[in-house]
């Protein structure tokens, strides 16, 4: 055998060798690694055990736990539904009803019901809070000694039945009472922010009323007190107006039919001419006395 042949004989048999050890190399790193993984899924099988009997035998955390899986399970499911349908549950609030100002007509007596029922047509406003601003005054109206239509009369000829209603100078809701005037009546209902809840602004507004009435005598009186004009010549048709949109809902309650636009301004009677009188000559202009200074709105 030639020099060669021995020196290619010796690589191939040092290439097999190799080859050999290679893979009895890798054949014991892939048990080893066979053999680690076994040893560590019986480690967290172990673990897991451990981790559910620990858990099981405190109520507390097990409750956490639960809560934690139900929450992770719901943000899953709402991640899967449609984002309209999302919206509407972000924004439900199926408690909003106690805070709606309303009832249905169905539950008034055949007298309120009528009253409700003209209002809604002659102010234009939905019948069902109507029907529970008819049923406050007529349960707070019993309670005070006034008639409940005079009380819905003043809310139609004062803020044609607006909630938010405001005046010029102040005078707020439905009865349009003047907030920072009577802001201690409104202590008992949480504060001055509640003159725009349609309930409380009645009540409010019955308290100052009645105040009225009972300052001036009388009804009429105590109209022009609680428009601000107990001091001023006329009222402006103040009284006579909320009288007749009282007249109207009286003759409604009793079961009488009235036009839904009919007219709550009376016509002025017309003063008696005065014979001509002889004028004396014009004072001085700084000697005039002022004009009376117009007092402030009451109500």
């Amino acid at each position: 055998m030639s020099i060669v042949q021995q020196i290619s004989s010796t690589v191939q048999q040092c290439g097999r060798a190799s080859v050999r050890s290679v893979a009895v190399f890798l054949q014991d790193v892939g048990n080893g690694l066979l053999e680690v993984s076994h040893n560590t899924l019986a480690l967290l099988g172990l673990m897991a055990v451990a981790l559910v009997v620990f858990v099981a035998g405190h109520s507390e955390l097990r409750q956490t736990v639960e809560l934690q899986a139900l929450g992770w399970l719901q943000a899953r499911q709402v991640a899967r539904i449609d984002p309209a349908v999302q919206l509407a549950n972000d924004l439900s609030e199926p408690e909003a009803i106690a805070r709606a100002t309303a009832i249905d007509p169905k539950e008034l007596t055949r007298q309120q019901a009528a009253v409700a029922q003209w209002l809604a047509r002659r102010y234009k406003v939905a019948p069902e809070p109507v029907s529970r601003l008819v049923t406050e005054a007529w349960q707070v109206g019993a309670r005070v000694g006034l008639e409940p239509t005079l009380i819905l009369a003043i809310m139609a000829v004062e803020s044609s039945f607006n909630p938010f209603a405001q005046s010029p100078v102040g005078a707020q809701g439905l009865m349009q009472v003047m907030t920072r005037v009577h802001d201690d009546k409104y202590e008992a209902f949480g504060g001055n922010f509640a003159a725009f809840d349609p309930v409380t602004n009645l009540r409010v507004g019955v308290q100052v009323l009645r105040e009225c009435i009972a300052r001036a005598g009388s009804v009429e009186a105590g109209l022009r007190f609680y428009v601000g004009a107990a001091n001023l010549e006329h009222d402006g048709g103040y009284a006579a107006k909320v009288l007749a949109e009282q007249s109207h809902l009286q003759a409604v309650a009793s079961g009488r039919l009235v036009a839904y636009n009919a007219s709550n301004v009376t016509a002025p009677t017309p003063a008696p001419e005065a014979e001509p009188i002889a004028l004396p000559a014009p004072a001085d202009k700084a000697a005039e006395p002022p004009a009376a200074e117009q007092v402030a709105t009451l109500h």
